[in-house]
């Protein structure tokens, strides 16, 4: 009985160009072969039972908020931002060595609803007695 061989091996096999398909037939074990057709059958299946998303995702948010105090962390601006709209996620951007904080961050809202909303409503808003800007990110 021969080695059992990965999937990866077989596919990057049944992968390679040849100039005929009898000549790579010859290169491939039986055994080889029919890894590969199982593979194939397997994937075939696979794609036709995918699921079908049930409604086109809707756009995001992204914001940039600048002019932050260093003492600023995720948790106030969570409680600040999550006010406005559900945020799906909210980064203080640090310096890699030292991990302070370089004065800026980016929300992220799950719709580009609540993105404008806190745009209107929250921009140049006190953030431990500094004005906040927001801008679009990207």
């Amino acid at each position: 009985m021969s080695s059992p061989v990965a999937l990866a091996d077989v596919q990057a096999a049944a992968a390679t160009p040849a100039t005929s398909a009898a000549p790579a037939a010859n290169h491939l074990s039986l055994e080889q072969q029919q890894q590969i057709a199982a593979a194939q059958a397997q994937a075939a299946q696979a794609a036709h039972f995918a699921p079908v998303p049930a409604a086109a995702p809707t756009a995001s948010a992204s914001l940039y908020i600048g002019e932050l105090d260093p003492s600023v962390n995720e948790a106030m601006l969570f409680e600040m931002f999550n006010s406005v709209g559900p945020v799906a996620s909210i980064r203080v951007c640090r310096d890699a060595v030292t991990r302070r904080s370089l004065g800026y961050a980016y929300v992220n809202f799950h719709n580009v609803a609540d993105g404008e909303r806190a745009l209107e409503n929250l921009n140049y808003t006190l953030i431990k007695n500094r004005p906040c800007r927001i801008m679009w990110s990207q």
